[in-house]
C-alpha cells in the first residue's frame, strides 16, 4: 500500500513541476492586435491609400528601372544597363545631379531656417496680426502661375525691372539676357524658389509654437533659464521636435523634387542645361521620351536621395536640445 502511494507521488510530480507553455509570437501579436482592433480600423483608409499610391509606384519603380519599356512593347529585363547608363554614359544626368545638389544644399537649409525664424517672430505677434502675417508668408507658395512676376523682373530687354532699374543707376549700359545666361540661371532660380518656400513647413512651426506649454517658460524661469535664445535652445525646441522633424522632410522634399521654377523660368531644356535637375531629366525620359525603364532608374535614384538625406537630417534633430 505504502508503495503504490509513493509510485503515485512520483506520476504526479512531473505534472506539478511542468511549467506552463509560452504563447508564440504570432498568438502575442493576434491578441495585441484585437485589443486594438479599433485603431486598425480607424488606420485602414490612409494605410490602404498609401500603399496604393505611395509603397505600390515606388516598388514598380524599382522593378522597372531593371528593363526596358517604351510604353508600346512588355517590359524586358536588362539588369543594370540603366544605371550603368545613367552614371558612366550619361552626362546631361551627371549635371543634372551636380544641380540638383547644389540646390538643395543652398534652399534647403536657408528655407528651413528662414520657415522656422519668421515662424518665431510672427508667433510674437497679437492673434490678428499673426493671421495677417501669415496669410502674406504663405500666400507665394499656393498662388498659381505667379512665375510671370519674376519673369518681368528678369525679363531680357530694357523695359524688364532689373536692367530697368541697373540702367538707371548706371550699372550696366545694355540690357542683360538674364535667364539665357548661364552664370545667371541657377541663382535666380534658387532665389525664386526661396521666396516660394515659406509653404506647408512654414504652417507646421506656427502651429507648433502655438502648442508649447507656457508654463515651461515659467519652471524654466526658476531653473536658471535666463534669456530669449535659452528659451528657444532649452524650451521651445524640444517641445516641438515633431514639427521640426516634418519641416524638415517637407523642405528637403520640396528641394530635391524641384522643376516647375526651373522650367518655368529657364525653359525646358536650359540654355546649356544650366537649370536642369534630376527631376526636369526625368520628366524628360518619362513623358517626352518614354523610356520608362530608364526613367524609372532616374526616379529610383532621386527616391534614394531623399530618403538618405532625410535619415542623416532625422538623426541631427534627434540632438536638438539633448
Amino acid at each position: 500500500m505504502q508503495n503504490s502511494s509513493i509510485q503515485e507521488v512520483k506520476r504526479a510530480e512531473p505534472a506539478q513541476l511542468r511549467l506552463p507553455k509560452k504563447d508564440s509570437w504570432w498568438s502575442i501579436k493576434r491578441q495585441e492586435m484585437k485589443a486594438s482592433k479599433h485603431s486598425y480600423i480607424l488606420l485602414a483608409p490612409y494605410m490602404i491609400l498609401f500603399t496604393l499610391f505611395t509603397v505600390l509606384p515606388v516598388s514598380v519603380s524599382i522593378i522597372l528601372s531593371f528593363s526596358y519599356f517604351n510604353m508600346l512593347e512588355l517590359p524586358r529585363f536588362v539588369g543594370w544597363d540603366n544605371y550603368t547608363r545613367l552614371f558612366l554614359e550619361d552626362d546631361i544626368f551627371l549635371t543634372a545631379i551636380k544641380n540638383t545638389l547644389l540646390f538643395a544644399a543652398i534652399t534647403g537649409p536657408v528655407s528651413y531656417l528662414a520657415c522656422f525664424i519668421f515662424a518665431w517672430i510672427i508667433n510674437e505677434l497679437t492673434p490678428r496680426m499673426r493671421a495677417f502675417m501669415t496669410l502674406i508668408f504663405y500666400a507665394p507658395s499656393i498662388s498659381g502661375n505667379i512665375y510671370f512676376i519674376w519673369l518681368m523682373i528678369f525679363s531680357g530687354d530694357r523695359y524688364g525691372i532689373a536692367n530697368g532699374m541697373l540702367m538707371k543707376i548706371g550699372v550696366i549700359l545694355e540690357p542683360i539676357q538674364w535667364l539665357k545666361t548661364e552664370a545667371y540661371i541657377m541663382p535666380i532660380i534658387i532665389l525664386v524658389q526661396l521666396w516660394l518656400s515659406l509653404g506647408t513647413g512654414f504652417l507646421a512651426f506656427i502651429a507648433g509654437l502655438q502648442t508649447v506649454d507656457r508654463t515651461l517658460y515659467e519652471a524654466g524661469a526658476v531653473d536658471g533659464v535666463r534669456n530669449r535664445w535659452q528659451e528657444l535652445w532649452y524650451i521651445t525646441l524640444p517641445s516641438m521636435r515633431p514639427q521640426l522633424m516634418f519641416g524638415a522632410v517637407i523642405q528637403l522634399t520640396t528641394s530635391f523634387a524641384v522643376a516647375d521654377v526651373s522650367i518655368a523660368l529657364a525653359g525646358f531644356p536650359s540654355v546649356n542645361y544650366a537649370a536642369e535637375t534630376v527631376v526636369t531629366h526625368l520628366i524628360d525620359y518619362g513623358t517626352t521620351r518614354f523610356e520608362m525603364g530608364y526613367a524609372s532608374a532616374i526616379a529610383t535614384v532621386l527616391f534614394g536621395l531623399m530618403v538618405g538625406t532625410n535619415l542623416i537630417v532625422q538623426k541631427l534633430l534627434q540632438k536638438v536640445g539633448g
